[in-house]
């Protein structure tokens, strides 16, 4: 094999769909105004008390001009068009377009923890109730994880490596990371990489309530009145994660690449952490978390008092709290007071395999304009009283390096630091 060209890699763009709107301008706006984007269940019927979602507002792929009324029964698992969209998007902010020349040497890495969950539960309830001749012969292209990428690609025209990172709840964070090297190694140019999630069906809804991970809101909660406030990680009265679909794509392009075509580099992919925990397929291992967050530090050969932020995995549940604070602590000592820690799941719920890539974005979009997010939803929790959570609302502040963390289930770890420019 050949040698690897060990280039740097950067963030030339980027585009995010969430809770906070079908766009990462709406979702930005929105995060950046203190705004949570929760609401009661209306993509289908659930008897689950964890019924307070985030759902992607005013999102109907049939508005897209490319979706045929024949493409959208034939391509019923959402996320295909969703990745799609979000693939469109993220090429528009970068100002790159896909030709003869940037085609072959682009790549898509698109991670999703569920993939086609909901095609395949049609593909069930018709074979119960209509006959096994009614299963859709589209069926197992919808639920292969590469499938969203691919249809990217023959949208857009790019021919690189397609590939589906499962990480679980850090697939979006091993897509970024799994791309940088790609690019930094000489195997593209560029990469689209990122996550995509659309979870919001009846039996994973169900099943995350029964496995106590989703906020459960009772008529004395605070957000029975008003869902926005359902999601409030590092607060006293956090009680599960709000569940929510979403995507985000990164646009990374190697250095060389972002002169000759003209590019603007708003990031770069400074270090990467990875590994696992070897310990329980929900329960984190601090010791391997510490070391990811130790590792993705030591790559970009900085400090851990050089980080100027922290965009925490922050589920807003009791335990994963607890245990991200305890590891932040052991890495970051007497200094982690004076490091601002933002949980974008505050305002956008838990997309699972996209969360990490839309926290990116987010990340990297705050840097750039020199403000930290909050962590809104906020009650002082007096066990967390040494944190600076940004609490409520952003606010100015200049630094460097971001560090964001994504854990999921199965214990796979996975932190990136980037750095502004």
């Amino acid at each position: 094999m050949k040698a690897p060209k060990n280039r740097k890699v950067f963030v030339v763009g980027y585009a995010a769909a969430s809770a906070l709107g079908n766009t990462f301008a709406t979702t930005w706006q929105g995060a950046r105004d203190g705004r949570a984007g929760f609401r009661k269940l209306t993509r289908c019927e659930s008897p689950s008390r964890s019924n307070v979602v985030g759902e992607i507002p005013e999102w109907n792929p049939a508005e897209l001009p490319y979706v045929t009324r024949k493409e959208q029964s034939l391509w019923n698992a959402d996320y295909v068009f969703l990745t799609m969209e979000m693939c469109r998007q993220a090429l528009e902010h970068a100002g790159l377009e896909v030709t003869e020349e940037t085609g072959p040497q682009m790549g898509c890495l698109i991670g999703s923890a569920l993939n086609g969950t909901d095609s395949y539960r049609i593909a069930v309830d018709n074979f119960v109730n209509r006959g096994p001749l009614k299963v859709s012969p589209y069926l197992l292209p919808n639920v292969c994880a590469n499938l969203p990428g691919g249809k990217a690609g023959m949208l857009l025209g790019f021919t690189g490596p397609i590939i589906s990172p499962q990480g679980a709840c850090a697939s979006g964070n091993h897509a970024i990371g799994m791309g940088a090297r790609m690019i930094r190694d000489g195997e593209c140019d560029f990469m689209l990489a990122g996550g995509v999630e659309t979870c919001l069906v009846p039996e994973i809804i169900q099943g995350f309530s029964n496995m106590l991970a989703t906020i459960k809101v009772g008529p004395k909660d605070r957000a029975a009145e008003d869902p926005t406030q359902a999601s409030r990680p590092f607060s006293l009265d956090r009680k599960g994660f709000v569940l929510a679909e979403g995507a985000g794509v990164l646009v990374l392009a190697a250095e060389d690449a972002v002169r000759a075509h003209g590019l603007t580099a708003r990031a770069e992919i400074a270090g990467i952490g990875w590994n696992s925990d070897a310990h329980h397929f929900t329960r984190p291992n601090p010791t391997t978390i510490v070391r990811a967050m130790h590792d993705a530090i030591d790559d970009a050969e900085i400090l851990p008092r050089d980080i100027g932020s922290i965009n925490a995995h922050g589920t807003s549940t009791p335990a994963g709290d607890a245990a991200e604070v305890k590891c932040l602590r052991t890495v970051f000592g007497e200094n982690l007071p004076d490091i601002p820690i933002s949980a974008n799941k505050s305002q956008v719920g838990h997309s699972l395999g996209a969360s990490a890539a839309i926290e990116a974005a987010l990340s990297i979009e705050a840097m750039q304009q020199g403000i930290v997010l909050p962590t809104v939803n906020h009650i002082p929790d007096p066990e967390f009283s040494d944190l600076d959570v940004v609490p409520n609302q952003s606010r100015a502040h200049s630094y460097e390096f971001v560090l964001s963390n994504s854990f999921g289930f199965g214990g796979t770890n996975c932190c990136i630091v980037f750095r502004g420019l």
